[in-house]
């Protein structure tokens, strides 16, 4: 890696630094999305359900990013893969419970080894919700495993990986006549794309890094 990049890199992991890349806890973002548009053009102006994911980096020297495969049994993106989340219950008190209790649903993250951060801008899924991204950082110790009803796998991917445009591919798919931009990374057989790499390039935008 270059020195601009390990400097780059250096700057994205101070929390000071990424803090002010975020919307602060106090400020939760609210609906609609900053894709709203889009959506609209596809799936008109239904209301959309809330729900929350949780983009948790692992503390270490090289932070990691925590993401899901979803299990090939799922009504909606089955096999995909995901942040740790999903759609927010009535009993939920916002929508960091949501990405607290889900993550602890989804990967047995527990909440006491979460720190969070700050959110990014509400994002709108083609599955007609409306998702609050949670970002935080999680214990370098915490023990993570998939509940198998929901979770195929859990693995995790360098932030410096992300950080490097040549990982980043664009290309356009068509969807119900309509023709959209579609962003993904490719990382150890993995293939993040969708609303999961829409959400990561958001993050890396607010961080002057994209």
């Amino acid at each position: 890696m270059s020195a601009v990049r390990t400097a780059a890199l250096a700057a994205v992991c101070d929390d000071a630094a990424l803090r002010r890349a975020l919307l602060p806890l106090s400020e939760p973002p609210s609906a609609p999305g900053w894709n709203h548009a889009e959506m609209a053009e596809l799936l008109g102006d239904v209301e959309r359900r809330p729900a929350a994911v949780l983009i948790g980096l692992r503390e270490a020297a090289a932070p990691r990013l925590v993401l899901t495969v979803r299990t090939a049994n799922l009504a909606a993106h089955a096999g995909q893969v995901a942040f740790p989340g999903g759609r927010t219950d009535p009993d939920d008190a916002d929508a960091l419970d949501t990405a607290l209790r889900e993550s602890e649903e989804e990967v047995g993250l527990e909440r006491a080894l979460v720190m969070p951060l700050g959110y990014l801008d509400c994002f709108e899924t083609i599955s007609g919700y409306c998702v609050t991204p949670v970002v935080a950082r999680i214990a370098a110790d915490a023990q993570l495993y998939p509940a198998p009803e929901e979770v195929a796998e859990v693995f995790e991917v360098p932030l410096a990986f992300f950080l490097d445009p040549a990982n980043l591919r664009r290309y356009t798919m068509d969807y119900r006549g309509h023709r959209r931009a579609m962003l993904e990374y490719v990382h150890g057989g993995h293939r993040i794309w969708g609303a999961t790499a829409a959400i990561l390039y958001n993050l890396l935008q607010r961080m002057g890094h994209a």
